[in-house]
């Protein structure tokens, strides 16, 4: 009896966190997609260290192919497209992971909300849901980017991609609600006298927590993919600033002439993409209560 009291006393639980990073990193896929965007966010960040020439500067040297001394090649001004490339991965990168983070925390408060009051609160809700859900959002993206002066442009842009980015899956939290509303956590904390805004924000919104940070991984995604449309269209970042989908606009008037400046954003969007799709894979399956892999949270 002792020895047994004694095996069960030196067990040791997993958490949850342990058990989902362990779940993770089990995935090879997940891990390869992990390698990629670290790669990709070290030269986001200190890729221009390793160049001397500036993005936003011009050099004699006019459409020349791939070299030692220009990596990937000079644009018809004669800038040099791997300090340009480097620019536009950072600037892609930050308009995705901050209008995600946006889009993410108001959907979580607005969706959990309209479920969480129920009557007349969550009829008008919905109602304003379907109402913002037919507003022209990229007409009046481009509004406000066109308007946009002194470089202020990709702020304008990932203001824009916030403020519409939210509804659809402010609609989806509220349905996920649904169900947590009539827990008893919540019900003992309402009979406590627990402000709404504190339950909405202690207890409602960290239990959706994993299709938050899946949601959350997979938004960057969409955020960067609107921004390479907006801009390939012209209505994105201007000059003397870029970004991936500026560069793709730039690279696809001068395909045959130089096609090298259409190659290297379109890899580095594909391998962006696909590292986060593979990362937003990798956390869903290690979220998932039924997923394959061993093992159990205590």
């Amino acid at each position: 009896m002792t020895s047994t009291s004694a095996g069960w006393g030196s067990f040791k639980r997993t958490g949850k966190m342990t058990l989902y990073t362990r779940r993770f990193f089990r995935r090879p896929s997940a891990v390869l997609g992990l390698v990629i965007l670290l790669i990709l966010v070290f030269f986001a960040l200190f890729g221009a260290n390793f160049t001397k020439y500036s993005y936003s500067e011009t050099y004699d040297a006019l459409y020349e192919p791939p070299s030692l001394d220009h990596w990937l090649g000079t644009t018809k001004e004669g800038s040099d497209m791997y300090a340009m490339l480097i620019r536009g991965l950072g600037r892609s990168l930050s308009i995705g992971v901050i209008s995600s983070i946006f889009t993410t925390v108001i959907a979580a408060i607005v969706g959990t909300a309209i479920s969480y009051y129920e009557g007349w609160f969550e009829r008008v809700g919905m109602w304003i849901l379907d109402m913002l859900l037919v507003v022209p959002s990229f007409l009046l993206i481009a509004l406000l980017i066109g308007n946009a002066k002194g470089g202020s442009d990709w702020l304008w842009l990932t203001f824009g991609l916030s403020a519409f980015g939210w509804i659809g899956y402010a609609r989806t939290l509220r349905t996920l609600t649904l169900s947590l509303r009539e827990r008893e956590y919540v019900r003992a904390a309402k009979f406590e006298g627990v402000r709404s805004f504190t339950i909405i924000i202690r207890h409602l919104v960290p239990n959706l927590g994993s299709v938050l940070i899946i949601n959350l991984v997979l938004g960057v995604i969409g955020a960067i993919n609107s921004e390479t449309a907006l801009s390939f269209l012209g209505i994105g970042i201007k000059s003397p600033d870029t970004s991936l989908g500026v560069l793709l606009k730039n690279a696809q008037e001068q395909v045959d002439s130089a096609p090298w400046l259409l190659l290297s954003p379109s890899i580095v969007l594909v391998l962006l993409t696909f590292s986060m799709q593979l990362i937003g894979d990798g956390l869903r399956d290690a979220i998932d209560p039924y997923s394959k892999s061993a093992g159990k949270a205590e």
